[in-house]
């Protein structure tokens, strides 16, 4: 599958991009939230989220497109998301042009051994880039989301399935080599 195929309903995807020539999509707090507020906006009602980590010029999710949603609606959702970001970002922060690059990345995901590396995959990224060193310090990411009872968009319980549990989840994630992962690394 290359990067740029379509997205189809009832399949598994792992959903990333990043800031034009590296920038910065982050700059505060503020941002990250209003990144995530968007996303459950145009996002939550075409494709149900099993993880994801927002870093500051880059962010991953772990998506399944619900069954009876076309290509052509998956595709608008997401260029709602990316052009409503970018019009709030770029006024918030003074600049113009394009935010993100074109296309944004996607990869199917068909087996569970791959959904697992995933999921850890996008958790991993705070401590591999050096901003934490345990998951659980991220703020930006669904890893405290599965720890915590709080409200959230993310599909827990599903998830959570796939490692045996929460502490199946907890230990996985505990046992893995954070730096081991290889950012062009296929799941299957």
């Amino acid at each position: 599958m290359s990067y740029t195929d379509k997205l189809y309903g009832g399949h598994y995807y792992h959903v990333y991009n990043r800031g034009n020539n590296g920038e910065n999509l982050f700059i505060d707090p503020d941002n990250y939230f209003y990144f995530l507020r968007l996303y459950v906006k145009y996002i939550c009602s075409i494709a149900d989220t099993f993880a994801y980590c927002l870093m500051k010029n880059h962010f991953h999710f772990l998506i399944k497109v619900m069954e009876d949603v076309q290509s052509k609606s998956i595709s608008r959702a997401f260029s709602n998301l990316f052009n409503a970001y970018a019009k709030a970002f770029n006024k918030y922060s003074n600049r113009h042009g394009s935010l993100f690059e074109r296309p944004f990345k996607r990869k199917l995901i068909n087996s569970q051994a791959g959904l697992i590396q995933v999921v850890c995959y996008i958790h991993s990224n705070p401590v591999k880039h050096g901003f934490v060193r345990q998951p659980t310090q991220y703020e930006y990411s669904s890893y405290r989301a599965y720890q915590f009872s709080q409200a959230t968009f993310v599909k827990k319980k599903e998830c959570l399935d796939w490692f045996s549990g929460l502490g199946g989840f907890i230990n996985y994630h505990q046992s893995m080599n954070y730096y081991s992962f290889d950012d062009e690394k296929e799941f299957v």
